[in-house]
């Protein structure tokens, strides 16, 4: 059976602040400070878990520009 997704209002944020941002997976995971080679992979890594590092919050946040705080507004 397919594994079913679990709405997360933590993640739905950071995926809707992302598409409000324009950036590509790519360019968002190297803001993140991920090499060129890990950064696509690393940000979909991370969009797709269901529960979230608080690090890597920071991280997104960090690279938007914003405070995790706004973030989760």
């Amino acid at each position: 059976m397919p594994k079913e997704k679990i709405q997360d209002p933590v993640m739905d944020a950071v995926r809707e602040r992302l598409e409000k941002s324009g950036l590509t997976y790519q360019k968002l995971g190297e803001k993140m400070g991920y090499s060129p080679n890990s950064a696509r992979q690393a940000v979909s890594q991370f969009l797709n878990s269901g529960d979230p590092h608080i690090s890597m919050l920071r991280k997104f946040s960090d690279a938007l520009g914003i405070s995790v705080k706004t973030l989760l507004k």
